[in-house]
């Protein structure tokens, strides 16, 4: 009996709950859906100035990039003064220039001549002159070669010092100059470097000649040679191995490149050895050691814009008279530029 009565109440109330939600709907539709609150007026007019679009660094400066090694040398810009120096003074100027990587040669020749003759037009405007007249003039890029035969530019360097990476954007640069270029993978002993000249080759539009890991890299640059003769190329830019610089074995094989590249239809115009500005003095002690295999005319200098030893430049050229003829100073694909010596030392000590 009060089971039923249970149910019968449950039963009840379930009804009215049904009843009471019909009412509520009914009554909603009567009334209409809610008021929607008005938005404002829009103005007229929304743009009433149109920004100038900034301006990418396409061409990129030595100044506008040298902030390590110009850093360095704000204290021999902070000498006052003009006529002989203080011995604190000298100590300055010494200590500059050798964590600049200048080298010892031309810090002292700069010593010499502030203690002989002063600072008449103030310390910076002296070792400016001093940092001049220890690089040279003439940096002339070949890309002309005889009638009937390519240009040919060699890249020599240690691995890890950015010269596959620089053929690339030298590629990138001379194929906007209006040249077809070939390039030659010849540093078949590390499979890496094969793969990433044919990205670089993709990249800027390039050709490029390649073989097995452990071919012949004279065979690499003969065949190139004969590609670039058949399609009409001007320039072939040929890599080669970068193993140890004091590897017999290697530089035997350098001078034996060589002769392959420039036998016709090639004719080697320039052989740039790739350096690696952060090394500092280590990269003198590996250019000493390509010189005589490959016959080098012209340095790269790589990754000038991320140190403070920008000084490089000037030991490289006062101790081995070779110019330096391109740096490059950012990652991207612009960023590999001819050197400029007027550039470079007001960059990085006129104030």
């Amino acid at each position: 009996m009060i089971a039923s009565v249970f149910v019968l109440a449950s039963i009840v109330i379930v009804a009215l709950l049904v009843v009471a939600l019909v009412v509520v709907g009914l009554v909603r539709r009567r009334r209409g859906p809610a008021p929607v609150a008005p938005m404002a007026p829009l103005p007229d007019l929304l743009v009433t100035e149109i920004a100038e679009r900034p301006v990418l660094d396409e061409e990129p400066t030595l100044g506008s990039r040298l902030g390590a090694s110009r850093g360095v040398f704000d204290r021999v810009r902070s000498i006052a003064g003009t006529g002989a120096l203080t011995g604190e003074q000298l100590e300055v100027v010494e200590e500059v220039l050798l964590r600049s990587d200048v080298g010892v040669s031309t810090t002292e020749v700069v010593l010499a001549v502030l203690r002989r003759d002063g600072a008449p037009d103030g310390v910076a405007a002296t070792v400016r002159r001093i940092l001049r007249e220890s690089l040279v003039d003439e940096r002339h890029v070949a890309v002309d070669a005889e009638p009937g035969r390519v240009a040919v530019w060699l890249f020599v360097g240690v691995n890890g010092v950015g010269k596959t990476t620089t053929i690339g954007k030298l590629a990138h640069r001379e194929i906007g100059a209006g040249r077809k270029v070939v390039l030659a993978a010849g540093d078949t002993f590390r499979a890496a470097a094969a793969e990433q000249l044919t990205t670089w080759a993709e990249r800027t539009g390039a050709d490029v000649v390649r073989a097995g890991e452990g071919a012949d890299p004279g065979s690499v640059i003969h065949d190139a040679l004969g590609r670039a003769s058949a399609r009409g190329a001007d320039l072939v830019l040929a890599d080669t191995a970068g193993r140890r610089a004091n590897s017999t074995n290697l530089l035997d094989e350098l001078a034996k490149v060589r002769r392959v590249a420039d036998r016709a239809p090639g004719q080697v115009l320039e052989t740039f050895m790739v350096l690696d500005a952060t090394t500092g003095q280590n990269a003198l002690a590996q250019a000493r050691e390509f010189l005589a295999a490959a016959s080098v005319t012209g340095i790269v200098l790589t990754k000038l814009d991320g140190t403070a030893r920008g000084g490089i430049v000037v030991a490289i050229e006062r101790e081995l008279s070779i110019p330096v003829k391109f740096v490059g100073v950012g990652e991207g694909v612009a960023d590999l530029i001819p050197f400029d010596p007027d550039e470079f030392v007001d960059s990085l000590i006129r104030a």
